[in-house]
């Protein structure tokens, strides 16, 4: 099972259903689940969805950073892999164009 961590993005539906046409089980649960509620799921995959908000903002959404040692693959896709950067110390900025 995939559990999709949904930080507000409009995609998280797309995602799981991405996810259900490769014929694997997902289920999505909103970012304010516990680590240890994640653990009661025993997923075998995590991916960290969109948000609208930014990861420097005082309010930003978080999630335990423990679920980086749950033995499982995590994939942050937008804000979820602008969160994974900046938990390992990776700077996140807005492009220039």
């Amino acid at each position: 099972m995939i559990l999709i961590i949904d930080f507000g993005a409009q995609y998280s539906q797309l995602i799981a259903r991405r996810v259900r046409e490769a014929k694997v089980y997902c289920e999505i649960v909103p970012y304010t689940y516990t680590l240890e509620q994640i653990r009661e799921k025993a997923p075998e995959g995590i991916i960290l969805s969109g948000g609208p908000a930014s990861v420097y903002a005082e309010n930003a959404p978080k999630i335990d950073r423990e679920i980086f040692n749950l033995g499982v693959p995590v994939l942050g896709i937008c804000y979820g892999g602008q969160f994974i950067a900046q938990e390992f110390g990776g700077k996140v900025r807005k492009a220039d164009f």
